[in-house]
């Protein structure tokens, strides 16, 4: 398989690229993300932040991002 950046993958191989886990098959390159996201909190008094470097999410308050904010699901 050939990825978007032109790195060729042996059938049956894995790898994360961009907080996304990618595997090779024979049917081509399939990817998803490698991260779950916080969908039910306080979005009123709370936002959720994403670490690119981490591949997750923070979820704070948003005038004191010091406070963490409780999740109640999340997706991914």
């Amino acid at each position: 398989c050939l990825d978007q950046e032109g790195k060729v993958h042996e059938f049956d191989s894995g790898w994360t690229d961009d907080c996304n886990d990618c595997s090779c098959s024979k049917n081509g390159i399939e990817c998803c993300t490698a991260y779950m996201t916080p969908v039910n909190f306080d979005e009123e008094k709370c936002e959720s932040i994403f670490n690119k470097e981490t591949c997750s999410y923070k979820v704070v308050e948003k005038d004191d991002h010091s406070k963490e904010c409780p999740v109640h699901s999340w997706v991914g």
